[in-house]
């Protein structure tokens, strides 16, 4: 098949959703006898037959929907490529794509970014946000899905650049009547014989926490597992079972008038962040203004480990 031109693909896209040549000819104002021309194009060029006309105007046929749906995110990738190139030209302009922690976007990060974007100079700038593990946070900046990635900075960086960000500390979260809820703090072991809520078992915490109770000799007794921690606070509230979470998020949590706070006296319940990213010169100028100011919010001033 050969290369499909944008121009031809966004005239697909325009009949597909006007159902008629002569509206799509308005829109992109071009002759109808053009466009047909360049229809008739696409469909020698995959072999198919694209359109059919119905009562109600021209309709995809099933090859055609299947287009459709790629001719969009084509489209849609087009202008994030648009957006970034412009950002080389007066630093100011572009996307950035951030693969981010359940912890990290739980966190202080999301005000991290309101503050970068709030910024008079940075209107034109936008910034996508995503959560994932961090095992395929690292993945996703190596093959360059995104720009920079915030993790957890004990993940596997090797080759990429990183600096450190910000730190949470882990806690444990029970209901205030939980027959623990008097213990000003714990070691993790003795939270074994409980049932807990947890967060899937890919998640960098339930890692932690599945090697933290293998090397105390037991196990976790999972009750409930949920893909957030304001849901796992929700089910420590309803007094079904305890969480680890981190300190901060259960300290501000809505409900925290029925939670008690416990100090979990671990060293690795300690954590830091990284921001990672595969080379700062590869950064676009969006993505290095955006790494510069995290840096800012999180320590000050921060070379790159390179």
């Amino acid at each position: 098949m050969r290369d499909l031109d944008l121009t031809t693909v966004r005239l697909f896209v325009t009949v597909c959703e006007t159902r008629n040549i002569v509206r799509a000819s308005e829109q992109a104002s071009m002759v109808s006898s053009a466009i047909s021309k360049r229809l008739s194009a696409l469909e020698a060029a995959v072999g198919v037959k694209l359109l059919q006309r119905r009562r109600r105007g021209m309709e995809p046929t099933a090859a055609g929907q299947t287009l459709l749906e790629h001719a969009r995110e084509m489209l849609a990738t087009a202008e994030r490529i648009e957006r970034a190139m412009a950002g080389y030209a007066s630093g100011l302009r572009g996307e950035v794509r951030l693969l981010a922690s359940s912890s990290a976007l739980a966190e202080d990060l999301p005000d991290d970014i309101a503050a970068f974007l709030a910024m008079p100079s940075h209107k034109d700038i936008r910034v996508t946000m995503e959560e994932r593990v961090s095992p395929d946070i690292v993945r996703g900046i190596r093959e360059g899905s995104a720009s920079l990635g915030v993790c957890w900075d004990v993940a596997d960086l090797d080759g990429l650049a990183s600096v450190p960000y910000r730190s949470d500390e882990l806690a444990i979260a029970v209901h205030r009547s939980h027959p623990l809820a008097h213990r000003k703090r714990l070691r993790f072991a003795e939270t074994l014989g409980y049932e807990q809520v947890v967060l899937p078992v890919s998640s960098a915490v339930s890692l932690l926490l599945a090697r933290a109770a293998a090397a105390a000799g037991g196990q976790l007794a999972h009750r409930v597992v949920v893909t957030s921690f304001d849901a796992a606070l929700r089910v420590v509230c309803a007094n079904l079972a305890l969480s680890v979470v981190p300190r901060g998020i259960a300290a501000s949590h809505r409900n925290r008038d029925v939670l008690r706070v416990i100090r979990l006296d671990e060293d690795w319940a300690k954590r830091r962040f990284a921001i990672c990213c595969r080379s700062e010169d590869s950064l676009a100028p969006a993505a290095r203004l955006l790494l510069a100011h995290l840096q800012r919010a999180a320590h000050g001033r921060a070379e790159v480990n390179l």
